[in-house]
């Protein structure tokens, strides 16, 4: 499964690429708001991390680009924020999957939890597409 991570930590990204790659997820990343959609809107992936608190183009604007877009208006993204839960109705309501608080991350099975959320959106995803494909 190929995912794009957007966020504008380096440490993050690093973090983030790593767990995803041991758990045999390809990833590729990008620092900025523009960077990510670009990279998006270039290739195909089957979800996409998104930090909100991004430079020159900030996650709300990349989610709703996104997903106005016919070429990745379908592809799962999950929310990656540091924004209090009281935005989730709004970023889910804007198209996003999932919301994942970043601080959760920090804890020692914040690893676990993540993986456990994109692959619960990914089965999701999987079972959207078969209910939508004719038979």
């Amino acid at each position: 499964m190929k995912i794009l991570l957007i966020d504008d930590s380096k440490l993050q990204r690093w973090s983030l690429q790593k767990i995803l790659a041991g758990a045999g997820y390809s990833v590729t990343s990008a620092a900025d708001g523009e960077e990510g959609l670009r990279i998006a809107l270039e290739s195909a992936f089957d979800l996409i991390l998104l930090d909100m608190m991004l430079p020159k183009l900030d996650g709300p604007a990349v989610l709703t680009a996104l997903k106005k877009d016919a070429t990745t208006a379908a592809v799962p993204v999950v929310v990656l924020t540091g924004l209090s839960q009281k935005n989730e109705t709004k970023l889910m309501d804007a198209g996003a999957a999932a919301f994942y608080q970043k601080s959760e991350l920090g804890v020692e099975s914040g690893a676990k939890n993540l993986l456990e959320v994109v692959r619960r959106v990914s089965r999701e995803a999987a079972q959207a597409r078969r209910a939508a494909s004719p038979s």
